[in-house]
């Protein structure tokens, strides 16, 4: 038999203490109490509470086919109007918490009791045995936990104590995230649970900007009930801490907050390289809220790894200056651990903020996602994390999401003084539901920098601007602005297909001219989605075609390409390439496995002696350095075959922290038609083993 927490239950025998003693409380009154004394009223309330639960109360027929016997607690409130409202029942079968909740339905509205004169709310436990019939005798007067009114807290003339510290109330934890305006974490894996749910036909929601708030799926995909689907019943604390719960909750009347360790902890081997592989991270993670508009995420990373050798090649041709040896893709600058090993420690959070239903504010360190592929042509979570302020308008069939984004660039020869050059992005994306199966989305962003010390330009602030006009007004030179456009059609509850295209040069005459212009900038990604595919419920399969053409995201000037901490903003792969991928993901309870392979066609810079001109792979080229203004072809330059396969299973040890325990393939074959000191011959098959907290993607693909 499950029981309250410790902690609520010594609160609870405390104020009961106190509250025996306190002749400045009066208890609620029934109608039959009326006529009773003031000293009498604590009786009578008790035993015409459970003289309620006798006559109404019906067994559930599941207690009677077990045979179960055991008992029933229940913490409710009598508000300051005199009604009943339950806060909290512990019962080992949902029947009976149901059936409790009814049975306190039928109360009757009563006066409420005071303190010190003053109406106020109160709230008590009461435990019943199961099956109903007799009380034992030190369960019949419920227990008050002495919560005084916000208009009395205040010093009681007279009287030894303060009733203040008392006053503060200490609820049960009922998954409050879940309707909270917090960022569901970003991870493909958990996305793909719900996104069935969201791609109904007829339902007017928007899915591309990612992350989503808890709210906001909440309506469509019932995190409460989906979790309870698959609880282990466990009745020790430990139990349920492991396997259904966050590790700590508090709740009061006007706040709640949750509190959890985390670890990202691998072991593998990358046969061919003959490299043992590892991650060794530690987290922290906390979420609450304050009232009903403000919420809060922060989490709080210590890591250090060794990887496959490819990743371990990536990370260090990206290292930034000032001597640290990488930079690991999707986290961020690592310093040497060890003699072969990186450490990168990193935090992310934010603050939530919902004056409306039309409103929601962030402002955080993290990634932001802008589109329904398993890659982005506009905005994708590849880089660090970043500092972000971000505003998400909703109204009508639209919503409209503008971003402000603080960058860096760390290369050696853009970095001044010891200290990496700062640029800054905005961006716009305007969502409508065109029809009940058609959405449209409207994309455009802007790249500046800290030019002539305008630091961050007022100008790009104004959430409803043209920011091509803006660049222009600006100079053509100060600043690189993109457009974009999305579409997305369900054809029904099980399929849909989406598309995004992005023009990095708006130049008609160089896009339709056919002659292969380096100002040609321009990629789209068609794909599409089949939820329980073949009848099967929880496989969802996903089709995906990438192309972006050389030169895309880079600039004439150097700091204005679209990128962050040596990584694109944009597609992993940055520019100059086509790629095909095919995802197939399935889950069914907390057992999960997922399958991905690619195919690509690449082009990279030859980067030797003999030719260092810029081919339109790099988003960190200069367009100046180009091969020539004509006549460039998808794939130039070093050109590269590359095929990555990856298959992933486990098993979710706590859905409520997304704990999970895996083991996973890569084989990987990377071939260029030259090999060089960046760009050479490698193939990987990459064994690995691991227990995580899934709180972000971590790409492995590139």
């Amino acid at each position: 038999m499950k029981k309250f927490p410790a902690l609520l239950i010594l609160s609870f025998l405390f104020c009961s203490v106190v509250s025996a003693q306190d002749p400045f409380e009066k208890y609620p009154v029934f109608p039959d109490c009326e006529s009773e004394d003031v000293g009498a009223l604590k009786v009578c309330f008790n035993n015409k509470v459970r003289q309620l639960i006798s006559e109404n109360f019906q067994e559930p027929e599941i207690v009677a086919q077990d045979n179960y016997q055991g008992e029933v607690s229940v913490l409710f409130e009598v508000t300051d109007t005199g009604k009943f409202e339950v806060l909290y029942i512990d019962a080992i079968y949902e029947e009976l918490k149901e059936e409790v909740k009814r049975v306190f339905g039928t109360f009757p509205i009563i006066e409420p009791g005071t303190y010190n004169g003053r109406v106020l709310s109160q709230q008590y436990t009461f435990t019943f045995n199961v099956p109903i019939g007799t009380f034992a005798e030190e369960q019949v007067e419920t227990t008050q936990t002495a919560t005084v009114a916000k208009k009395d807290r205040k010093a009681v003339i007279g009287s030894e104590e303060h009733p203040e510290y008392d006053a503060i109330e200490k609820l049960p934890y009922e998954n409050d995230e879940y309707t909270s305006y917090i960022n569901i974490p970003l991870s493909h894996h958990n996305y793909g649970l719900f996104d069935p749910a969201l791609n109904q036909v007829g339902s007017n929601n928007h899915t591309a900007q990612k992350p989503f708030l808890y709210a906001d799926v909440n309506k469509y995909y019932n995190f409460a009930e989906e979790n309870a689907a698959i609880s282990k019943t466990r009745s020790t604390w430990f139990g349920r801490k492991w396997w259904n719960e966050h590790m700590v909750t508090l709740k009061g009347k006007d706040f709640w907050l949750t509190l959890d360790p985390g670890v990202d902890l691998q072991a593998g081997k990358d046969t061919d390289s003959d490299i043992d592989t590892y991650n060794n991270t530690r987290l922290v993670y906390t979420q609450g809220g304050l009232g009903k508009k403000i919420n809060f995420f922060a989490v709080v990373y210590e890591s250090q790894g060794r990887f496959a050798d490819y990743f371990n090649r990536f990370a260090e041709a990206r290292a930034p200056d000032g001597g640290n040896p990488a930079i690991i893709p999707g986290r961020g600058i690592a310093k040497r651990f060890k003699t072969d090993s990186y450490d990168y420690p990193i935090a992310t959070g934010h603050v939530s903020f919902s004056p409306s239903e039309h409103f929601n504010l962030q402002l955080g360190h993290g990634k932001n996602f802008i589109g329904d592929g398993y890659r982005s042509l506009f905005l994708s979570d590849n880089a660090s994390p970043y500092p972000f302020f971000k505003l998400n308008t909703t109204f009508w069939k639209l919503k409209y999401t503008n971003t402000w984004m603080s960058l860096r660039d760390v290369r050696s020869e853009v970095t001044a003084d010891g200290s990496f050059r700062t640029k800054y992005m905005a961006n716009h994306y305007l969502s409508i539901n065109v029809t009940k199966r058609l959405n449209v989305g409207l994309f455009e962003s802007v790249i500046w920098e800290n030019d002539n010390d305008r630091g961050f330009d007022f100008n790009y602030l104004n959430p409803v601007i043209f920011y091509r006009a803006i660049e222009f007004s600006t100079g053509s030179r100060g600043g690189n602005a993109i457009i974009g456009l999305s579409a997305k059609y369900k054809f029904n509850n099980r399929f849909n297909m989406y598309s995004q295209l992005i023009i990095d040069e708006f130049s008609s005459s160089d896009i339709f001219g056919g002659e292969g212009s380096y100002k040609n900038k321009i990629g789209y990604q068609v794909g599409g989605k089949y939820y329980d595919a073949f009848g099967l419920k929880g496989l969802n399969l996903q089709a995906e075609y990438n192309r972006v053409r050389p030169y895309t995201y880079s600039h004439n000037t150097v700091v204005l390409n679209y990128g962050h901490n040596n990584q694109s903003m944009a597609h992993t792969l940055g520019a100059n390439f086509s790629e095909f991928i095919g995802i197939a993901r399935y889950q069914n309870g907390r057992i999960f496995g997922d399958a991905k392979v690619i195919v690509a066609k690449r082009g990279f810079e030859f980067n030797t002696s003999d030719d260092d001109r810029f081919y339109g792979g790099s988003i960190y080229g200069t367009e100046d350095d180009r091969i020539s203004d004509n006549g460039n072809e998808l794939a130039q330059g070093n050109t590269t075959d590359f095929f990555h396969a990856e298959i992933q299973a486990g098993y979710l040890i706590n859905p409520a922290t997304n704990l999970k325990i895996y083991g996973s393939l890569i084989i990987r074959d990377f071939s260029p038609e030259l090999d060089t000191g960046a760009v050479f011959q490698n193939n990987t098959t990459w064994v690995n083993f691991g227990i995580r907290t899934d709180l972000f993607n971590w790409y492995y693909d590139f």
